[in-house]
């Protein structure tokens, strides 16, 4: 490609364009912080491959980011000597978002341009924020390894599309020019943009220069002024954060640090930053985050921990240094032990990679331990007392993921767990809290699973809990029914569903209660075989129950059966479901279920009463066109 050519814009990058350039971040200076980690991931990069390439190198071995500015042309540069892009990198990388999840981040913006700004750094598009100040950007780069006349010029001003052009150009690396807006000119200072970079950047491990600046005397004593020099100065601390001790990093840096490895804009929930030493050496610096990313239910996405080994990156999306349920961890682990041409598949069989995942995962549960444990501490703040209740709304689907996965923590996260309950509209509440006010006689933990916190709650199966004043835990996430299959018991108690199998409530039913159930169950044995040989197609088996107290009806599995709530979730996901019936249960003593002994009318009746109890737990009739004309039948 000799000549210039002009291309348009993806149309996803086209509409993201149009929101940043009408002041989508709420606070401007975050430009140059997404421009210097970019500068600073492309270092990594470079690191990275020349592991194999010595030659990447070329003459300049020592990394570095370069800010500098021109105040009479109004431009801002922020260049470095990375891994550089090729031409086709060029169009591909600024002309594209490659994320499959483009789409769903388009649709998700909702105009506050908070949140907004939060989905701009997740998707890794944090290059287009430098049209917040610039109405002009120019990308010149050279890949390493590229002889020095394949360069690029990249140039857009925004709008629909971009031009790209060959050029010679002898670094490696690349320089992304602001062409400034008018009301942007404050960022053509030295003092702002130190200002800036101390704030967001300092600790980026590579250094960060500027020009020195140096006052120069008016002539015949009429003043001076601040002029830059030639010489070239390090305004950032420039080691990695995570190598200082934790009494030389303040609050505010550790939380700059997680915004710029998260692309977050929010500050996390918690961290932890250790030094671990022993059999196996390594650093962890471990954050837990206050919102999900809109990828948390993909579990084939990146992970969010990034691996690096005697302090040179290896990877972004180490997944192997946490199980697959805590996928929602930021942060960095160094490694003084693994070999620098670690790969994936070592990271697999590494003996010290399973000790450096065991050790992180106990980390991050007792960073989550730690702030369960302030929601009852009552001389904590008000704002650490609501933390793990807001980590739990954002994250605690995804936690229930371990019962499965983490057979080796499996307790420790059952004391994580929240549910919500029939004793409270809002409250969600703890396994160990359920068990403390237990009622006297009670023997399991009781719970229902349904599609929804409502249809749970409204369920008819909880009627005689209600009536006796049980509590009974309501659960709603699809990975609930899962997750439970791997939970039978909390601290010795029993976890039961109330829709799984006869309801026996052992010593809280009274004698009279148990003899009046028998009776009925007696007295109402014809009509029960007529409508076992009604619904023999839909129902396993019928019978009378003591559950219901308003209801005519309801549908229950076996003990250890699968409940009709998974088996329509895995159709739904196209998986192959055994055939089961479920049992009808009815209730001896409603008005409905009395009108059947001798009605001309009971097949009807019958199929009416199943199709209304399957509707009641979230299911829908297999003829639904047949249920209407029934209970259309019926009524006339």
């Amino acid at each position: 490609m000799s000549q210039k050519q002009t291309l348009s814009f993806q149309a996803e990058v086209a509409q993201l364009l149009h929101l940043v350039t009408h002041s989508l971040y709420s606070n401007k200076e975050i430009f140059l912080r997404e421009l210097i980690s970019n500068a600073s991931d492309a270092c990594d990069k470079l690191r990275f491959e020349a592991l194999n390439n010595t030659g990447l190198y070329e003459d300049a071995p020592n990394l570095e980011v370069r800010v500098s500015f021109d105040r009479e042309a109004r431009t801002l540069t922020i260049a470095d000597n990375g891994i550089g892009l090729s031409q086709q990198e060029a169009i591909d990388n600024l002309g594209t978002i490659a994320k499959s999840g483009t789409r769903e981040f388009m649709s998700r913006l909702s105009g506050d341009q908070k949140a907004d700004a939060q989905l701009i750094g997740q998707f890794g598009v944090g290059f287009y924020s430098g049209f917040i100040v610039a109405d002009r950007i120019t990308v010149e780069s050279r890949r390493g390894g590229l002889p020095q006349e394949e360069g690029v010029r990249w140039t857009s001003v925004g709008a629909g599309d971009f031009e790209v052009e060959a050029m010679g150009r002898p670094e490696r690396g690349t320089s992304v020019t602001l062409h400034l807006r008018e009301d942007a000119a404050d960022y053509l200072s030295t003092w702002k943009l130190k200002s800036i970079i101390g704030k967001y950047s300092d600790h980026i491990a590579l250094p960060i220069l500027m020009r020195k600046e140096e006052w120069k005397e008016g002539e015949e004593g009429k003043g001076g002024e601040m002029v830059l020099t030639e010489e070239w100065e390090t305004v950032n601390q420039a080691s990695a954060l995570w190598t200082r001790s934790k009494k030389d990093i303040s609050p505010q840096q550790y939380q700059e640090f997680y915004k710029q490895i998260s692309h977050d804009h929010e500050g996390p929930l918690a961290w932890a930053h250790n030094r671990v030493e022993g059999s196996t050496e390594y650093t962890q610096l471990l954050y837990i985050p206050s919102h999900a990313p809109v990828d948390l239910w993909n579990r084939d996405k990146a992970a969010g921990v990034k691996l690096y080994v005697k302090r040179v990156f290896i990877m972004d999306d180490a997944e192997a240094l946490l199980p697959t349920y805590l996928r929602f961890v930021k942060g960095v682990i160094d490694s003084s032990d693994l070999p620098l041409n670690v790969s994936r598949e070592l990271l697999q069989e590494s003996r010290d990679v399973k000790a450096i995942r065991e050790g992180s995962t106990k980390r991050v549960l007792g960073m989550l331990e730690d702030l369960a444990k302030l929601e009852k501490d009552d001389g904590a703040p008000a704002d650490d007392k609501g933390k793990y209740g807001k980590f739990y709304a954002e994250f605690g689907t995804v936690l229930k993921e371990g019962l499965g996965e983490d057979l080796g923590n499996r307790e420790r996260l059952a004391k994580l767990l929240r549910f919500a309950s029939t004793e409270s509209d809002t409250v969600t509440v703890a396994l160990a809290d359920y068990k403390a006010r237990m009622k006297e006689g009670q023997e399991a933990i009781y719970y229902i699973t349904a599609d929804t916190t409502a249809a749970a709650r409204n369920s008819p199966q909880l009627e005689i809990f209600r009536k006796k004043g049980i509590e009974v835990l309501l659960m709603s996430d699809r990975v609930d029914e899962w997750a439970l299959n791997y939970l039978h018991e909390f601290e010795g108690t029993p976890l039961q569903s109330v829709a799984k199998g006869a309801v026996d409530l052992g010593k809280m039913q009274d004698e009279t209660e148990k003899k009046a159930a028998e009776g009925a169950a007696e007295a109402f044995k014809p009509v029960l075989e007529k409508l076992r040989d009604a619904l023999k197609d839909k129902a396993q088996d019928v019978r009378v129950t003591s559950r219901l107290v308003d209801s005519p009806a309801c549908l229950v599995v076996s003990d250890g059966g699968m409940s009709m709530q998974l088996a329509r979730m895995l159709k739904q996901a196209g998986q192959k479901v055994p055939e089961t019936r479920p049992v009808l249960e009815v209730n001896a003593e409603h008005a409905l279920v009395k009108k059947l002994d001798g009605s001309p009318h009971f097949d009807d009746l019958a199929h009416i009463l199943f199709d209304q109890a399957l509707l009641a737990e979230g299911g829908l009739p297999d003829d639904p066109a047949a249920y209407v004309k029934r209970v259309n039948a019926l009524l006339v």
